[in-house]
């Protein structure tokens, strides 16, 4: 949790982060809640009332600070895609919990942040088709679940084949990445995966899940993609994106470094690499 808190004053001590770009989302709206998870659920999380099943599976303690988080996250990845609507480019600084399910946590993730998005954009802010690519190393097994019997919401993940969950959840479109694939292999799916999606669906909003576990040294990643890679993915991302007027809305995904200070760095890339495509405009 260190790490969301040492993001901001990161991007604040660069200067990327000022009073006049800072957007603060209130709690998430029940009903937006809903669309996606299951209405006891939700208030038996709020209550205080899971199992110890379900506490060790989301795999986080429940605390009032985990409600707060939970619920405000959600409001944050919405409020980025509904400014990236209006500006092309928007970046949560947390969000990114794929792995939620409609009545069950999962991996550190409560509720599903891009599948509320994607809902709610598509059924009150007249989207005809949301892009959520998922590039944490981690499949966004939840988001595929949950967005399965939505047409207009296309799902992608690219992650490692061999990591969690060790079963799989069906996207509209998942690559499964080798154990061990460097820099050069690494982008070279990313760039092809979003080319054809692009080329296939002509998204009108793409939310963009930019994990840095897949970094080398990540204890919880299979991949060897440098700090350096991770900056071409996003800025490669970022342009492609930008170069064809489709919004994107940015949420950091996973990193799990114990150097928090340095995992801090590695979520701001994404930021630091859409300011410079904002500047050059």
């Amino acid at each position: 949790m260190e790490k969301f808190q040492l993001l901001a004053d990161y991007l604040r001590a660069s200067g990327l982060l000022r009073d006049d770009n800072l957007f603060r989302p209130s709690r998430a709206k029940q009903r937006w809640l809903e669309r996606v998870h299951c209405a006891d659920y939700i208030q038996r999380f709020i209550d205080n009332r899971w199992s110890e099943r379900e506490i060790k599976r989301c795999n986080l303690p429940w605390s009032p600070g985990l409600v707060e988080r939970s619920l405000i996250s959600p409001a944050g990845t919405v409020l980025a895609a509904q400014l990236a609507l209006h500006t092309g480019i928007a970046c949560h600084l947390a969000g990114g919990t794929h792995h939620a399910h409609y009545d069950y946590a999962s991996g550190f993730c409560v509720f599903n942040d891009l599948a509320i998005t994607a809902k709610l954009l598509l059924e009150e802010n007249g989207l005809e088709r949301v892009l959520i690519f998922d590039c944490d190393v981690h499949q966004g097994d939840g988001t595929a679940v949950l967005l399965a019997g939505e047409p207009r919401a296309i799902t992608c993940s690219i992650h490692a084949g061999n990591n969690f969950p060790f079963t799989k959840s069906l996207s509209d479109v998942d690559v499964a990445l080798d154990d061990g694939i460097g820099d050069d292999d690494y982008l070279a799916a990313v760039e092809r995966t979003l080319l054809q999606l692009l080329d296939q669906y002509q998204p009108q909003l793409v939310l963009y899940d930019a994990g840095v576990d897949i970094y080398a040294g990540d204890p919880l990643g299979r991949l060897q993609v440098s700090e350096a890679g991770i900056r071409r993915r996003d800025r490669w991302v970022l342009q492609a994106l930008v170069e064809r007027n489709i919004p994107v809305a940015t949420v950091i995904g996973g990193g799990y470094d114990d150097d928090r200070q340095a995992l801090a760095r590695r979520h701001a890339i994404v930021v630091e690499e859409a300011a410079r495509i904002v500047a050059a405009r």
